[in-house]
C-alpha cells in the first residue's frame, strides 16, 4: 500500500492534490455531523457561533480558510511539497466549509434545512467526483490523438461541444463526467433532453411526441435515480425538508 502510494500519489506530484482530496471529505463529513448535532438540539455538543444576535454560517470561516491556504499555497508550492500540502489541505477544509453552504450564497438566504438545501450536498459530491478523476490522472477534455496540435486542438473542441450540450440538456453529472470521459458527454449529447433543462424549452416546444417521450423517460428512469441519490443524501447529510 505504502509502495502504491509512493508510486501513484507523490512520484506523480499528486501530494498537494490528494491532501486537499481528504481534508475535503473528512471536513465535510465533521460539519455535517457537528449540525445536525446542533439541530438535535444534543445538550453536550456546540452550539451555533453566534456575535450578539447575529448568527456566524460556517461559510464565513471556509472563506477565511481558503483565503489562507490559497494565498500560502502561492507561497510554498516552489518551496516545500510537503508544506504545499499542507496548505493545500487548509484550502480543503474551506472549500468543504464554503460548499456545505453552497445554496444559502446561491439563494442568498438560509435555506440549509430547506429542499434547496440540497444544492450544497450536490455542489460537494461534485467537487469530490471531479478530484477523485484528477487524482486518477484524467485531465479536463484530455486528448490522445498524436497527429499534431490541429488535430488534438479539434478533438478538445469537439469534446467540449458535446459535454456542453449535455449540460444544456439538463444532465448534469453526464455532462462534467463527460468533461473528463468524453464517452460519456457523447452518449448525452445525443440522448433525448430533461423535460426541464434549456434544451427541451428550445427544442421541444411544439413537438408533443418527443415532449412526451421525454416526459415518460423522466418518470421511468430518472425519478428513481434521483430518490436514490436523495436517499444517499440524507443519509449523509440529514434532511432537507423538514420543519425546523
Amino acid at each position: 500500500m505504502t509502495e502504491l502510494f509512493q508510486r501513484g500519489i507523490v512520484d506523480t506530484q499528486r501530494l498537494p492534490l490528494f491532501a486537499f482530496f481528504v481534508a475535503l471529505i473528512v471536513a465535510f463529513v465533521f460539519t455535517r455531523i457537528n449540525v445536525r448535532l446542533i439541530r438535535a438540539e444534543t445538550r453536550w455538543w456546540f452550539k451555533n457561533v453566534n456575535v450578539g444576535d447575529m448568527h456566524i454560517h460556517h461559510v464565513v470561516f471556509g472563506v477565511v480558510l481558503m483565503l489562507l491556504g490559497g494565498v500560502a499555497g502561492l507561497i510554498v508550492s516552489g518551496v516545500s511539497v510537503g508544506w504545499h500540502a499542507v496548505t493545500a489541505a487548509v484550502f480543503g477544509v474551506g472549500s468543504a466549509l464554503v460548499l456545505d453552504e453552497f445554496a444559502l450564497i446561491l439563494h442568498l438566504r438560509d435555506v440549509y434545512w430547506a429542499e434547496e438545501g440540497r444544492t450544497s450536498v450536490d455542489a460537494v459530491f461534485v467537487a469530490i467526483a471531479v478530484t477523485a478523476l484528477l487524482l486518477l490522472g484524467r485531465r479536463p477534455l484530455d486528448w490522445t490523438v498524436s497527429d499534431g496540435i490541429g488535430a488534438g486542438t479539434a478533438f478538445l473542441v469537439l469534446n467540449l461541444i458535446f459535454a456542453v450540450i449535455t449540460l444544456l440538456k439538463g444532465k448534469i453529472w453526464s455532462g462534467l463526467v463527460g468533461l473528463f470521459v468524453p464517452v460519456f458527454g457523447y452518449v448525452g449529447a445525443v440522448r433525448l433532453a430533461r423535460p426541464g433543462s434549456p434544451w427541451a424549452h428550445w427544442f421541444y416546444t411544439g413537438n408533443d411526441r418527443k415532449l412526451a417521450r421525454a416526459l415518460h423517460r423522466e418518470e421511468r428512469w430518472r425519478r428513481p435515480v434521483i430518490r436514490a441519490k436523495i436517499a444517499v443524501q440524507e443519509f449523509v447529510s440529514g434532511r432537507h425538508d423538514l420543519p425546523r
